[in-house]
């Protein structure tokens, strides 16, 4: 199972009036409720981490590692979508993503991103859409979980 997650948005909300908090790892705290709700997730399916999010380049994956380990959040396995040189929007970085990878495992996409809205009905059904200004929450890691898990259904079937 696979995480496609943003990070803007999702695990650090997007509130114009507040700066985030950088840490001494050089990179945004995430927000109590979004570590909560993406430990739940994981800690309920076993899902690796693909990270979506435009920050992907900017550290190595042991970096992100340690990033995710300093906020206590247990990830197995970190990787990342392929630079974006041709500035792609989400969607087309994502659709790239799915049409070249022959391992069309069970996943989800968090993130708050408005194009996602365009995907096609069989990947947007995978999408669990965030609020900018809130990120991930119980709730909707229940709504990732229960679409993990569907898709586990239709693959044994």
């Amino acid at each position: 199972m696979l995480i496609l997650l943003d990070i803007d948005g999702v695990m650090v909300p997007a509130n114009s009036w507040k700066r985030p908090e950088i840490l001494e790892d050089g990179f945004m705290n995430f927000s109590l409720q979004a570590i909560k709700a993406l430990e739940k997730i994981i800690s309920s399916t076993s899902a690796d981490i693909l990270l979506t999010t435009s920050h992907k380049d900017s550290f190595t994956l042991n970096q992100w590692k340690s990033i995710f380990d300093k906020r206590n959040i247990k990830v197995g396995k970190i990787e990342k979508l392929p630079k974006n040189i041709d500035y792609l929007n989400r969607r087309d970085e994502i659709l790239n993503w799915f049409h070249s990878t022959n391992d069309h495992q069970s996943f989800i996409i968090i993130d708050d991103d408005k194009s996602l809205n365009s995907l096609p009905s069989d990947l947007k059904n995978r999408l669990v859409q965030t609020s900018a200004t809130v990120g991930l929450t119980d709730y909707l890691a229940d709504e990732a979980i229960r679409k993990l898990k569907e898709q586990q259904l239709e693959l044994v079937e």
